[in-house]
């Protein structure tokens, strides 16, 4: 639990053990921590990891980047107040904050030197015991041009084009049947793809062409995530690929298809891999979400 006060020293680490609703006219600052994990593992750039997969394959990852928007603190009572973003000029704009878990060494190298962990904003003061948040882009924000679009949502490597929006998700490594230097490229940009990938973002979008901004998308791909039981003052929330990666073959890849599963229908390599999301994926019903934990 999560008692947000007015004094910045107690804004993110006091535990509370009352029932007072979130006051409406004093704002403290909140700090949710992230961390990247493959199978429990620590991700880190350029180590590689053993038994992923229905295989127990080894992979070597070079990216592991995210969006999450929306994020809102869950008081006793069950009512949601939104966590109002830190405008910081690098990391969070309006409600959309990247998360960043490579470091751009070794295999990362088309990554960038800066990582990014925690989402920080403020909120009323008052006792919360939970946090909600969705992993995606919001629609409005989501379809444009990056180029002249503010940090971070003019990360390149993030976006696919205006018609599909950004990748809420993006995961590349390497495996023991599919090193990365022979994979080809994304399709839609953002560089070369690694041997298996998880882009996750919206498809069948309504648009005229990739380079004209839709008018809907028949699949948003947006992932809803709840914890009504966490403490931003002792917990993190680990986004752990390895469990996304859990009924997948990273060997191998569905011939004149993309590079593991970038969220485009008709790829027999993303059934799994969406199902583990918490997506519905061409007809099938959508599992329980597996990325996200807290610990």
């Amino acid at each position: 639990m999560l008692r947000v006060h007015a004094s910045a020293a107690l804004a993110a680490a006091a535990l509370a053990a009352c029932t007072t609703a979130p006051s409406t006219t004093t704002t403290a600052p909140v700090t949710l921590r992230f961390a990247g994990a493959v199978n429990g593992a620590e991700f880190r750039c350029g180590q590689s990891y053993d038994g992923v997969g229905v295989t127990r394959s080894r992979i070597t990852p070079s990216d592991f980047r995210l969006f999450v928007s929306d994020v809102e603190l869950v008081a006793r009572d069950g009512s949601t107040v939104p966590l109002a973003l830190d405008q910081d000029g690098v990391w969070q704009y309006r409600g959309v904050a990247l998360i960043d878990f490579e470091d751009g060494t070794g295999p990362c190298s088309m990554g960038t030197k800066a990582v990014r962990t925690t989402v920080t904003g403020t909120a009323p003061q008052g006792d919360y015991v939970g946090v909600r948040f969705t992993l995606g882009v919001p629609f409005a924000l989501n379809h444009g041009d990056p180029t002249v679009a503010p940090t971070p949502l003019n990360v390149t490597a993030m976006f696919w084009n205006w018609q599909g929006g950004y990748k809420f998700l993006k995961f590349d490594t390497g495996s023991t049947g599919q090193p990365a230097t022979t994979a080809p490229p994304d399709p839609r940009g953002g560089g070369s793809a690694s041997g298996f990938s998880v882009h996750l973002g919206s498809t069948l979008c309504a648009s005229p062409s990739p380079k004209d901004p839709p008018s809907a998308c028949q699949n948003p791909n947006q992932v809803k995530v709840a914890f009504d039981r966490f403490d931003a003052a002792k917990q993190v929330i680990v986004a752990d690929i390895g469990r996304v990666l859990a009924e997948s073959n990273v060997d191998v890849n569905a011939p004149n298809t993309s590079p593991g599963c970038m969220s485009f229908p008709k790829d027999p390599d993303c059934p799994p891999v969406m199902r583990n999301l918490g997506l519905p994926y061409d007809g099938a019903p959508a599992g329980k979400q597996v990325l996200f934990s807290v610990r």
